[in-house]
């Protein structure tokens, strides 16, 4: 009896050794990164008992032990690293910091892309945290999760105070009824006093005024924090004793201030899906919130959804397999309870939005509204003279896959097939589908993607276009320059004063149209040396300000093809900047520099040194060519005008013109720019 169990346990093993594998290199956006802890998938097959056990085994927990919760917060508040200490405390093994950025991309630039769920024990209860980016354009994530929750963690930088996405992701949370833990972060630093901490309280508590609170949700509980130093207080204090140097007090407040599930266990099983991956074994694993009964290994269960006509059957199925987050590790469970978040296998059509249901169970949960996407870009097929050199999926069909594939995972991203093999891509900004294009490069996609545009909208026969709340703060003698680049980009002031506790830094509190905002990071950073800090998030939709000032120059376009030469940039140093290093291939229409003035210019980078038996080689003078500007993506996603595309490859990243003929430009220059 034993041989045949053995047996499967290990065949279930090697199989989610396979697929972790081939998601960390195939579909790095995942949504809770299930498998990308290979040592804890063991821990979960062991016959060791887990520790400190919140339930009999084959029993779903209790409801009123249950806490779900949301940590939200503004960018670089310091989340994830809370949800490291909270996890330490609690005994999980963290192997690194940042431990639940397990995507590559997020260990690489140090955000959060995605949104993870994993559980802790904390005396007796166990409490499903949720971590949540706080990047303006991947919102959407917040979006979803945050009805999976009953509470939520409102981390704010006890220095910078509240900014653009805190008065988003706040907006969210209390519109689904939710009562924020205010936790000021970061008090520990030099600069946060007391009085700052309670400056900082007030413009959140008008925040949440503004916001609509109810007197219930403005009556919330205020902790201190320093995550880095893992420790949490109910009172202020910038060193607290050792054995106060804890997450202690901040685990017994959510314990104390977040309401347990309200759920049946009696009533059929109901579960609505708000994250979703996929596994070559499993098929697709669904991850949500159980609003009503329990669910076991082995149920019938079918997926519904609300259609116009009314509720429509999806697909029927057997539960194949129950999974849970403990920690950083992966837990198979026999059975969930009314109130849990919880994975499941065994369904391979249902998505995000759509309910998991028993199957005489005919009425699906109402769906998450998202806001709509502000922004598209088009992408097609790479059909430049040095396309199919490095990738290995080159079709619009293979792009076309990938990018419904992605629509179904995310949410906040739309795909609307176009014309000849090219699909139109609609998302929150520039950084969220750049995230989505560096996924495909480096999953072997070649593809020609065009510049960013924006959505506008036509009401009452206006024209409106998006806008979006800017925060920044710069030193003082870079207040001009950044005022002078933003009032050609149609922003507007709206308030203007010094930071508290920073001499000679200022913040300026903005509105401006997302098309001014495209490509504007880069000029930014370059403009304050690297010092100032931005911050956007969306507002609303507004009456359109007219066009844009000039806000770039003209291209250096090659009219060559080959290899580009040091002997001809020398000679092209002088028209601009370049983009380009000797030793490139270039092709005719390809953009190797920017013109020192608002024109295009034309230019032959491949041209050699004529040599003659009077001239050699040997006696040639040195070329010193001074370094060129390397884009990454996204400043290629920026830079790129109307009448440019950007040819993405696994192993280059160029930027050419629509046409590459240089008579069909010509007969194209006179033609309005969008």
């Amino acid at each position: 009896m034993a041989g045949p169990l053995l047996r499967s346990l290990w065949c279930t093993s090697r199989s989610f050794l396979s697929s972790s594998s081939y998601y960390a290199s195939r579909h790095s956006k995942l949504r809770i990164s299930l498998f990308t802890r290979v040592p804890g998938l063991s821990r979960g097959f062991s016959a060791a008992p887990a520790p400190a056990p919140a339930a009999a085994p084959g029993s779903p927990l209790d409801p009123s032990r249950l806490r779900n919760v949301a940590v939200i917060a503004h960018v670089d508040h310091g989340k994830t690293t809370l949800m490291d200490r909270l996890l330490r405390q609690c005994g999980a093994d963290i192997p690194h910091e940042r431990a639940l950025d397990s995507i590559t991309l997020e260990r690489e630039r140090g955000i959060t892309i995605a949104s993870k769920v994993t559980s802790i024990s904390w005396k007796g209860s166990e409490l499903n945290m949720v971590d949540t980016p706080g990047h303006a354009d991947f919102g959407g994530e917040v979006e979803r999760v945050v009805g999976m929750v009953e509470g939520a963690i409102l981390v704010v930088d006890a220095g910078e105070g509240p900014l653009a996405q805190t008065k988003f992701v706040l907006a969210k949370a209390l519109k689904y009824g939710l009562r924020p833990i205010l936790l000021l972060n970061k008090v520990d630093r030099p600069a946060v006093s007391e009085e700052r901490c309670n400056e900082v309280e007030s413009l959140v508590f008008d925040l949440f005024a503004n916001l609509g609170a109810s007197e219930e949700q403005l009556d919330f509980p205020v902790l201190y924090a320093s995550a880095k130093e893992g420790w949490a207080s109910s009172t202020f204090t910038k060193n607290p004793p050792d054995e106060a140097k804890n997450m202690s007090e901040l685990l017994d407040a959510i314990i104390k201030h977040v309401p347990p599930p309200t759920a049946s266990l009696e009533a059929p099983f109901q579960m609505l899906v708000s994250m979703m991956e996929r596994d070559f074994y499993l098929g697709r694993i669904l991850t949500g919130r159980i609003s009503l009964g329990v669910i076991r290994i082995g149920d019938r269960v079918h997926g519904i959804r609300n259609t116009p006509s009314g509720v429509e059957k999806i697909e029927e199925g057997k539960v194949v397999k129950l999974m849970k987050k403990k920690g950083t590790n992966i837990s198979l469970v026999d059975s969930a309870g009314a109130g849990d978040i919880i994975s499941m296998a065994g369904l391979s059509s249902p998505s995000i939005g759509h309910t998991v249901a028993n199957v005489e169970v005919m009425t699906a949960l109402p769906t998450v509204e998202l806001d709509p996407p502000t922004i598209s870009m088009t992408f097609g097929v790479n059909d430049s003279p040095l396309a199919g050199r490095d990738g290995t999926h080159l079709t619009g069909g293979k792009i076309g896959d990938r990018l419904m594939a992605e629509a179904e995972t995310n949410l906040a991203i739309n795909v609307i097939p176009g014309m000849s093999d090219s699909y139109e891509v609609q998302g929150r900004g520039e950084l969220q589908l750049g995230i989505l294009i560096e996924n495909m490069r480096r999953e072997g996609f070649e593809l020609s993607v065009s510049p960013p545009k924006v959505m506008y909208k036509t009401e009452n026969r206006e024209k409106l276009e998006p806008l979006e709340e800017v925060t920044i703060e710069v030193n003082e003698e870079h207040v001009g320059l950044v005022m002078e680049a933003l009032s050609h980009r149609r922003a507007e002031v709206i308030d203007m004063g010094p930071v508290p506790g920073n001499v000679g830094r200022t913040r300026m509190s903005l509105t401006c149209p997302s098309r001014g905002l495209v490509g504007y990071r880069c000029v930014f950073s370059s403009d304050t040396r690297g010092t100032g800090f931005m911050h956007r998030a969306f507002l609303t939709y507004s009456k359109y300000r007219g066009p844009l000032g000039n806000v770039r120059k003209g291209v250096l376009v090659s009219m060559g093809n080959g290899t580009i030469t040091a002997h001809a940039l020398m000679s092209l140093e002088a028209r601009g900047t370049l983009f380009v290093t000797p030793g490139m291939e270039t092709y005719d229409g390809m953009i190797v520099g920017e013109h020192s003035r608002d024109t295009d210019l034309d230019v032959n980078p491949v041209r050699a040194k004529e040599l003659t038996n009077v001239r050699a080689a040997g006696k040639d003078e040195n070329v010193k060519l001074s370094p060129p500007r390397l884009m990454t993506l996204e400043e290629a996603i920026g830079y790129v005008a109307s009448d440019e595309f950007i040819e993405v490859t696994p192993k280059a990243i160029r930027l050419r013109k629509r046409y590459l003929d240089a008579n069909k430009r010509k007969m194209m220059r006179n033609k309005p720019k969008e």
